[in-house]
């Protein structure tokens, strides 16, 4: 399977898409003004411990406080402090050296934990551990045993720790480990060296996007990484010819004329993934909607009425459904609780079937899942680990008409509350005149269908109601005016 790579840098912001047979699997964006702080490394203060919710706000010297909740302390099973509360773990004033691993998502701040991993190109080291574990994507039992001797081989017998190999170390040499092994020592040796500052502070920042794009995203299908500024792209052939030799010759420096996301078309898929509603080939469509708590998915025919039986409609409907919100949640980032609402079926073997390719359509995703079978209501529920904002969330804000409804109320609905707040307003205030300000659409209403509405107000109170266009507002917005 043929994959490109191709990274989008202005000053502002850096755009990665990956793209499979030229369409866009996966869309991830970095702002300057705000990058992500997912793996981060920080001396942290404890400021509050809460026992009713066994856990603590840590100070790690942002503007907002940080949250560490018991299940993220590392204990070791065997020990003393394995069963004791957080408030016998912690107290007010207390340094503690802790990782981001869930960036702050709307109100809540970054997600803390004290187990510590660093990410290599091949291998995550694990400071506090001793074991040794094996990417699941490596699946050959033969090959996870020779991975393993090879690295425990290769261990020196000083240094503590332990390690996960990952994925692209499968085909690597000895020497590639070794090199990943002392990179990795150095970097926990630094960081320790530094946290013996008492103050919150920064001990290490992960790598950039551009730089994580060759650690974490490169696979033997990665065909092409196209980059089109030239001073990221000598910077990622620098980093890639110290940590990956195989990777320089893949990585190229686009310099035409037309914008690299237009030419393959991303752009578009941007304003796609935004959309509420996708449209699938046979006719039929999803509906996707995101809250803070979870996401919905609802599945339609549309209009794809099929050839054969409606039962082979559905089921058709339904397939193609689970490869297009396989790629979804990876185009939008959706995480957390998603419901999956597939059209009903009533045979278990159809049920099967579309539960297995969905499984199977999600098996490209890097992100962790767990996806459970079809409810006695026929939805599928599934979880996705979140822990970076959405993509939504990242381009978009509260609309202010519907404040994050999704709606907005009618000229008509407008009009009717307009002429209550002014039957309030003329019998507190003895005003010479009233002047209703508001949108196009509202003062057209009161000019045409609601005009006789207005007159009889008018001749209530016994004054004069006069109107003003105010192109600003929305069709919710408006002022009374008392002249």
């Amino acid at each position: 399977m043929s994959c490109e790579i191709l990274i989008n840098v202005t000053p502002q912001e850096t755009r990665v898409a990956v793209v499979e047979h030229g369409a866009v699997q996966e869309l991830h964006i970095e702002r300057t003004s705000n990058c992500g702080i997912v793996g981060n490394i920080y001396n942290g203060r404890v400021i509050r411990v809460l026992p009713g919710m066994q856990s603590a706000f840590v100070d790690i010297g942002l503007e907002r406080a940080a949250f560490l909740h018991l299940a993220d302390i590392w204990r070791l099973r065997q020990s003393e402090d394995a069963d004791k509360p957080i408030e016998q773990l912690l107290h007010e004033g207390k340094n503690i050296l802790v990782q981001v691993i869930k960036d702050s998502i709307g109100a809540k701040g970054a997600r803390l934990s004290t187990q510590v991993s660093i990410a290599g190109r091949l291998l995550v080291y694990l400071p506090q551990v001793s074991h040794i574990g094996i990417s699941q994507r490596i699946e050959d039992e033969t090959e996870r045993k020779s991975l393993r001797e090879k690295l425990k081989h290769l261990l020196p017998s000083g240094e503590k720790g332990g390690f996960i190999i990952r994925t692209v170390a499968e085909a690597a040499s000895e020497q590639d480990l070794q090199t990943d092994i002392e990179y990795l020592h150095k970097l926990w040796r630094d960081i320790k060296e530094k946290s013996l500052i008492p103050q919150p502070a920064l001990l290490y920042q992960d790598l950039n996007l551009s730089f994580r794009v060759l650690r974490d995203f490169i696979s033997d299908d990665t065909t092409r990484i196209l980059v089109d500024s030239r001073e990221t792209f000598q910077k990622m052939a620098t980093f890639a010819g110290v940590y990956m030799a195989n990777v320089v010759e893949r990585l190229d420096h686009y310099a035409g004329e037309r914008p690299l996301f237009e030419l393959y078309g991303v752009e578009d898929e941007i304003e796609k993934a935004l959309a509420r509603r996708v449209d699938l080939k046979s006719g039929g469509y999803l509906i996707i909607d995101q809250t803070e708590a979870l996401t919905t998915i609802d599945v339609n025919t549309g209009g794809f009425i099929g050839v054969r039986s409606f039962d082979d409609t559905i089921f058709k409907t339904n397939l193609e459904a689970a490869q297009v919100i396989a790629r979804q949640l990876r185009l939008r980032n959706l995480g957390g609780i998603i419901i999956i609402d597939f059209i009903d079926m009533e045979s278990a073997e159809h049920q099967n079937a579309v539960l297995g390719e969905f499984k199977k359509s999600l098996m490209k995703d890097r992100t962790h899942m767990t996806v459970n079978g079809f409810t006695a209501l026929g939805l599928v529920e599934m979880t996705r680990k979140r822990t970076r904002e959405s993509l939504a969330h990242i381009l978009c804000e509260t609309c202010p008409s519907c404040q994050g409804r999704s709606k907005v109320r009618t000229a008509q609905t407008m009009c009717y509350e307009i002429l209550r707040e002014l039957l309030r307003e003329s019998r507190q205030f003895d005003a010479r005149e009233f002047r209703i300000v508001a949108s196009q659409q509202v003062i057209d209403l009161f000019l045409d269908e609601e005009s006789q509405s207005l007159a009889q107000l008018a001749d209530f109170i016994a004054k004069p109601i006069s109107l003003q266009v105010e192109g600003t507002y929305t069709q919710e917005q408006y002022d009374l005016i008392l002249m």
